[in-house]
């Protein structure tokens, strides 16, 4: 992105005289321009230059969370950095959503991946990965510490962990869609929607978000 140089000027001109009040020890520096960017904290943000995003500390950039939330996460940063609408973004929550309510998600997209720190049988807290570790032992296949498991969590009314079904062994079993909007995507998108203004019940009531629709 072309930065005109006037503009160059007066940021180096804040950045001294911030700066120059600053201790010894301290001292802020340019990181560079965007075209538009969000925080959500410190440390979790999502900022555009020249058509590519940079995502810091959210779901897209962690292993152990579905693809159907990442790819919904990143469909939603794209609507709203580079297509600039919110709007769009709370529909294509909304549509995930419409998805995983009538079975229409592929269970490749709703594997879970969770890397085993130590053997099955070590673990004293029954994480859904460690039930699903010792399904897959007890077909008979090897599991040990550093194993990647790779489960759905499943319809059913025991708790999550014991619904957590290895891939391998899925067969007919249905994913529980609650589990996958309560629990993935909207976890993963209201960290964005919430930043621009929306709220979870706008979300799935379809109430319409009032705070920031006119600066896009």
């Amino acid at each position: 992105m072309s930065i005109p140089k006037i503009i160059e000027e007066r940021v180096t001109e804040l950045l001294s005289s911030i700066n120059h009040d600053l201790p010894d020890d301290m001292e802020l520096e340019l990181e560079g321009y965007y075209d538009r960017g969000f925080f959500v904290s410190k440390k979790r943000y999502a900022v555009i230059c020249d058509d590519e995003i940079t995502v810091k500390g959210l779901e897209l950039v962690r292993r152990d969370w579905a693809p159907v939330a990442k790819n919904t996460q990143h469909d939603v940063l794209e609507a709203i950095l580079k297509d600039a609408s919110p709007k769009k973004a709370k529909k294509i929550v909304k549509n995930v959503i419409k998805r995983l309510n009538s079975g229409e998600v592929e269970n490749e997209d709703l594997v879970i991946h969770t890397k085993l720190t130590k053997k099955p049988e070590h673990y004293k807290q029954i994480a859904p990965h460690v039930i699903a570790a010792e399904k897959l032992r007890l077909s008979g296949q090897k599991v040990t510490s550093g194993s990647i498991i790779r489960y759905i969590i499943t319809k059913g009314n025991q708790p999550i962990s014991k619904r957590a079904e290895p891939i391998e062994l899925i067969g007919n079993k249905e994913y529980d869609p609650e589990y996958y909007i309560q629990n993935q995507v909207l976890p993963a998108t209201l960290r964005i929607l919430e930043s621009i203004g929306y709220s979870e019940e706008q979300i799935m009531n379809n109430e319409k978000q009032t705070s920031l629709d006119s600066f896009f």
